[in-house]
């Protein structure tokens, strides 16, 4: 079944359907899992990953940041996918300069190491929006991360979009690329309740 051809449905059944269709593709092949641990290439596997966010830095800046992670004992490099940084408009996609998703994950897999691609579409990361557009506030009807049917509709577009971009530059642990694991969302729920604890005086920062 193809993600294009899947009716819009609420939004947390949209969430579990993408998981698991995310999973599937990544740990389909030489990527498995069990209670205990991933499985990779029929080896337990216990990783060590470290974040590194494509846009906060410059392409040329890439393959040493990589490459320094690597030297302190790190197997994955993990980064988010920033939607409003990538589609400027609807339906207007742009991977150049420090936006070059596909050339980041390949420095990745040059440097001998794996990838979890967390696509978000709400990624928090002290990033404006937490990586939604801005231009989807302005879209009749739209309220972010919630069961809205435009918030779906441009969700569904643009996480598609990503995923299709990684299968046909041939990215994923099943195609013998770096990418181990897929995410969609992030700290879903938690965000509200992190502002709950901070209203109660439970924590300051870092809830």
């Amino acid at each position: 079944m193809k993600l294009s051809s899947i009716p819009i449905m609420s939004l947390p059944s949209l969430v579990f359907f993408l998981v698991s269709v995310w999973f599937t593709l990544a740990l389909a092949g030489n990527v498995t899992y069990d209670s205990r641990s991933l499985i990779l290439n029929g080896q337990r596997k216990l990783l060590i990953s470290a974040s590194i966010h494509y846009p906060r830095s410059v392409p040329g800046m890439w393959p040493g940041l990589v490459q320094t992670a690597k030297e302190g004992g790190v197997d994955v490099i993990e980064t988010y996918v920033f939607w409003n940084g990538h589609e400027l408009s609807p339906g207007n996609y742009y991977f150049g300069e420090r936006w070059d998703l596909v050339k980041f994950v390949k420095i990745v897999q040059q440097a001998g190491m794996y990838l979890i691609l967390r696509i978000g579409p709400f990624v928090a990361a002290e990033w404006n929006f937490g990586g939604v557009p801005v231009w989807l506030h302005y879209v009749p009807g739209t309220v972010f991360r919630t069961d809205s049917e435009p918030f779906k509709y441009h969700m569904k577009k643009f996480t598609t979009f990503i995923v299709n971009l990684m299968k046909q530059e041939k990215l994923f642990a099943s195609q013998g690329g770096p990418i181990i694991l897929a995410q969609i969302e992030n700290e879903y729920g938690d965000y509200e309740r992190c502002l709950w604890r901070r209203r109660e005086g439970i924590c300051q920062v870092g809830c």
